[in-house]
């Protein structure tokens, strides 16, 4: 039994383990050297001194970071679409979802790339302390409303759960306080979310066991939390749909360092001395000659290559396998389709893992919505709508030119040509395909190149 609030449950620290592999490669060249032998080990009989300096060296390919980006900017492609459902009063709240600036579209984009990278993410619908309001127009006078805030998957130490409903929810966050006239200072707190209340615990200044700080009480009779799922393996916990990706990518940086290391020794020729004279002294510069004893020989021994090109093929080896691992997410499937409305039309669908996650984004944006809803009493929170593009050959670096070579070796007929362009996003979608054929023809022969 245990009453310190800070503790984790198992489930947390098991999820951890890949998050320790994945937060630093989000973080950088620098996250990465941070975690020092943990991702890149010792040689044996390395010595601390090398091992540091070939640390220092020792650079990050961000091939995980800029894949979670693309693919977060692919469900993005176009800005997400509030339905004609969601009352008035919530898409004035949208404007300003979390009460920093944001509107729902780009704090979105946050919530989806946390959750993509470690599995799942957390939404914590806030409500500010109302005391001596009344009535719900004292409320809005005031300006008291809810907003969302971002719980990362790092922060959270744990829940509990009765009868399928969250009854607890834990999690450590950083408020900051006044210290002195004009400093700040951030203190850590544990929140601890119930239905219908919430508690933080704090540690006193002169140290010791965490202490009740702060309580209150909600209008709801749930805890006001969405959690969205990228690798969903249970209630409350998930695994990143990249971890594959992240260990290649560890694997690449422990070999690129390896490849560094090589480069290093191979680029510096050594000097072997063939003489039984231990008197002997040797003098290398560009002003000097150095006299041998006689019989004796000196000579450079240099590497012949062949690791370093053997090393060069397998770190672009593993760039192939991490651009594979990457793609997968674009990859369509069989997916059963069991809509109110097409339960009875549809047999099959062909979605992407990415465009599956892109539909259970949508739904979990509408949950937050209804929360919010709940609080301003209203009776329904409305429908969101994700338009991202998930076409495996979309990136018109790479297609469009053998678009062009197959239209041009009469292979693909003009109108099939301008139709992928526009589906790329290289024509405009105001235009279509008869009238720009008229176009081309009203405009007369092209003119020859001089």
């Amino acid at each position: 039994m245990s009453n310190d609030p800070s503790q984790t449950i198992p489930a947390v620290d098991a999820m951890r383990k890949d998050w320790a592999i994945v937060s630093p490669l989000l973080g950088g060249t620098s996250a990465m050297r941070a975690a020092g032998q943990s991702l890149l080990p010792k040689y044996p009989a390395e010595e601390d001194d090398t091992y540091r300096e070939r640390l220092r060296l020792s650079t990050l390919l961000p091939a995980y970071a800029e894949t979670v980006n693309n693919m977060t900017s692919r469900v993005f492609a176009d800005p997400l679409q509030l339905g004609d459902d969601v009352p008035e009063r919530l898409v004035e709240l949208c404007d300003d979802i979390d009460l920093a600036g944001n509107d729902l579209n780009s704090w979105s984009v946050d919530l989806f790339r946390t959750a993509l990278s470690y599995g799942l993410c957390h939404v914590l619908v806030e409500y500010p302390r109302a005391e001596g309001l009344r009535t719900r127009a004292d409320e809005i006078a005031a300006g008291v409303r809810p907003y969302a805030v971002i719980i990362k998957p790092e922060q959270v130490l744990g829940w509990r759960v009765d009868g399928g409903k969250l009854a607890q929810f834990r999690y450590m966050e950083s408020v900051e306080e006044a210290d002195g006239e004009f400093g700040v200072k951030s203190v850590a707190q544990v929140r601890v979310l119930e239905p219908g209340a919430w508690r933080t615990y704090r540690k006193p200044d002169n140290g010791g066991a965490w202490a009740q700080h702060d309580e209150g009480t909600t209008s709801l009779a749930y805890v006001p939390l969405v959690t969205f799922y990228t690798g969903r393996t249970g209630c409350m916990t998930a695994r990143p749909p990249l971890i594959e990706l992240a260990h290649l990518n560890v694997k690449h940086w422990q070999s690129q360092s390896d490849q560094d290391n090589l480069l290093h020794v191979a680029r510096v020729p050594l000097l072997f001395m063939f003489t039984d004279d231990e008197q002997f002294q040797l003098v290398i510069s560009s002003g000097s000659a150095t006299r041998m004893p006689k019989d004796g020989d000196a000579k450079y021994v240099e590497h012949t290559g062949a690791a370093i090109n053997a090393g060069r093929e397998a770190l672009q080896d593993l760039i192939d396998e991490m651009r594979m691992a990457g793609a997968k997410l674009l990859q369509k499937d069989k997916q059963q389709t069991k809509t109110a409305t097409q339960a009875n039309e549809e047999a099959a669908q062909e979605l992407s893992p990415l465009a599956r996650m892109a539909n259970q984004f949508a739904d979990a944006l509408a949950q937050m919505l209804q929360v919010m809803a709940d609080y301003l009493a209203l009776d329904d929170g409305g429908t969101v709508e994700m338009r991202g593009n998930f076409d495996q050959d979309w990136a018109p670096e790479v297609s469009v030119p053998q678009l062009l070579q197959m239209a041009n070796s009469g292979k693909l007929s003009d109108e099939t040509l301008f139709a992928e362009m526009q589906r790329r996003g290289i024509i405009s979608d105001e235009y279509d395909w008869p009238d720009e054929l008229e176009r081309i023809q009203n405009q007369g022969p092209a003119l020859g190149v001089i």
